[in-house]
């Protein structure tokens, strides 16, 4: 409903300005606004196109996505701190609604790797902090969605996300560790659990680091072999083809393989009366209740109200969602130019905002797009969101018939998913790209890399701070390029705001009184597009500086609105003085009869 009233209007104008596939596809229904093939139409316009061959594609994307999602979002759980079966409960909504709101055919909603840490960081290991926390979460999404602020994403630079996601790899990655190696009673905090885990490194699990180790080899090596296989030709033999299908498929299913197989070693022990592994333990069997979020939390000593816990998420209710956000129009935007489709930013954030809180009512916690599943989505040949409500059902069915098997998941078999999704996050290149491109990116880089080991939310808003200090220093010294041939010419290399004033007036009047004799000053304001009040002034007194040593400034290439000025213009302080700024194309000569 909300998305209804926010493209009404705009659809309206748009429906008349498209050629419909169907006359029925119309935008009595602009809620269903679809960016992909080669004309904006709604949603349903894939509809009447669909065929069987979308459909088959379709199906293989959804199942594909599901085998993956599905052990996955264990695993996730685990690193949220929350009960494993909360990461089944977030990974269906996002589906459903993201096939109705979403711009993207690609994009798979559901818990990550990231938006897991950070609920572990700020739902401090509690459910009902972290399903409040995806309700809110969602609030502040879909508020942003209508007021179209997906502008201010663009404030988050390259270097920041890199040294946010390489952070988070390292860290994700040592946390299961303690899983790898089947140690109890390691504290979540970084430092601290690196300090323990190595001091208490002899009291590893033969049986957890076995197994954890073995599923990591099999991850990587079906991983290199998914990579380094290529399509069989359609010349070649019925048993080749075969062959590498099935390679294939197997190498893109391998979550969900070596999770079976881990259970099943898993299994085998339970019967044999001995269990060297850490499970993951039981799981309720069946779907969440449908029930509002919790807004009051009881505790032994009474009730924590609303009011408390929003204190207690503190920061959590502006970077979750901010991340979210962030995370799911970067990886849409990625998968729109590979495919040829383009996004809407602004409705990216409300069909993530109404994922999130109609998730909330499901006991999900906060959810984003997953690169990883949107990779294998992609890369099975999915054509229309509808992959997306298999892999949703897919996830209902497990909830319903398989949670009893859940018992069995090794703990280490979880961890070494993890460990294999998030380290290719970790981007050792970006600092050597940094260091050719421009080494000051790599300041904001470092400063986020570093605090995020600390505290996500420091290190995410240092380092947005130090890349809006570094771009204000642009600003404030903007490049000016200074020529002495008989005049002094001073050209700005760009804009002229309040903070480049003093500089600009301080470089010309010591280069101005600094030659011998003084000479002229002709002011190049060809690359100037802008300028503020401030900067008026300044060169309001910078003309009357310059007269009182006789000195003259000639004005040149003026500008008005980003246009070649045509007509004389006027300065407060000419117009005080009955001076007047002549129009650069009347000729320079004429220019230098006009200087104070």
């Amino acid at each position: 409903m909300f998305a209804w009233w926010s493209s009404w209007g705009r659809l309206r104008t748009a429906s008349k300005e498209l050629k419909w596939c169907t006359p029925w596809c119309s935008p009595y229904i602009p809620f269903w606004c679809c960016r992909w093939g080669e004309a904006t139409l709604p949603v349903l316009g894939w509809l009447p196109r669909y065929s069987l061959s979308c459909l088959r594609l379709d199906l293989t994307a959804g199942v594909t996505v599901g085998l993956t999602v599905v052990p996955q979002a264990l695993a996730y759980a685990e690193v949220a701190g929350l009960p494993v079966q909360y990461g089944l409960y977030s990974s269906f909504v996002g589906c459903f609604v993201y096939c109705l709101l979403g711009t993207a055919k690609d994009v798979t909603l559901g818990p990550t790797a990231i938006m897991s840490l950070l609920v572990s960081s700020y739902a401090f290991h509690d459910p009902a902090y972290a399903v409040l926390l995806a309700f809110l979460s969602g609030c502040v999404q879909l508020a942003m969605g209508l007021l179209h602020l997906g502008f201010l994403l663009d404030f988050v630079s390259c270097p920041v996300i890199k040294g946010f996601t390489s952070a988070a790899s390292i860290t994700i990655s040592f946390n299961q560790v303690k899983n790898i190696l089947g140690l109890r009673g390691i504290p979540r905090q970084f430092f601290l659990e690196v300090y323990e885990t190595l001091r208490r490194i002899g009291e590893t699990r033969a049986g957890d680091a076995i197994l954890g180790l073995s599923c990591l080899a099999a991850l990587a090596g079906l991983q290199a072999m998914k990579s380094r296989l290529h399509p069989a030709a359609s010349t070649e033999p019925l048993a080749t083809r075969a062959s590498v299908l099935l390679v294939r498929s197997c190498a893109t299913a391998r979550n969900a393989l070596v999770v079976l197989a881990a259970s099943l070693v898993a299994y085998s022990f339970q019967v044999s009366g001995s269990q060297p592994l850490t499970l993951t333990g039981s799981v309720p069997h069946g779907f969440p209740p449908f029930r509002p979020p919790p807004f009051s939390k009881a505790v032994p000593n009474g009730t924590v109200p609303f009011g408390r816990m929003v204190q207690d998420m503190g920061a959590g209710l502006a970077v979750v969602p901010l991340v979210g956000v962030l995370e799911t129009v970067a990886i849409a935007k990625a998968f729109a130019s590979q495919n040829n489709y383009r996004i809407d930013g602004n409705q990216e954030m409300l069909a993530m905002g109404t994922a999130n809180i109609l998730g909330s009512f499901f006991s999900s916690y906060p959810i984003t797009g997953s690169f990883g599943r949107t990779a294998v989505n992609a890369q099975t040949g999915v054509c229309t969101p509808m992959g997306g409500l298999v892999t949703g059902t897919l996830v209902l069915l497990s909830l319903a018939y398989l949670t009893s098997l859940f018992c069995y998941i090794p703990k280490a078999a979880l961890a070494a998913v993890i460990i294999s999704a998030v380290v290719p996050m970790f981007d050792a290149r970006i600092f050597r790209t940094l260091w050719r491109v421009k080494r000051l990116d790599l300041v904001p880089l470092c400063v986020t890399f570093l605090l995020c080991f600390w505290e996500v939310q420091y290190g995410i808003m240092a380092g947005v701070l130090v890349s809006g200090i570094l771009l204000l220093y642009s600003v404030a010294r903007p490049p000016i390029k200074v020529l002495e041939q008989g005049v002094l010419l001073v050209q700005p290399g760009s804009s002229l705001h309040f903070p480049a004033a003093d500089h600009l007036r301080d470089i010309i009047c010591d280069r101005a009184l600094a030659a011998s004799p003084p000479c002229s000053v002709i002011l190049d304001c060809h690359h100037v597009s802008s300028i503020d009040y401030t900067a008026v002034v300044g060169l309001a007194e910078l003309l009357q500086d310059l007269h009182k040593h006789g000195i003259s400034l000639v004005f040149c290439s003026l500008q008005v609105r980003g246009q070649p000025c045509t007509a004389p213009l006027r300065s407060a302080w000419h117009r005080d003085h009955g001076k007047q700024l002549a129009d650069p194309h009347q000729g320079v000569q004429e220019n230098r009869n006009s200087s104070a």
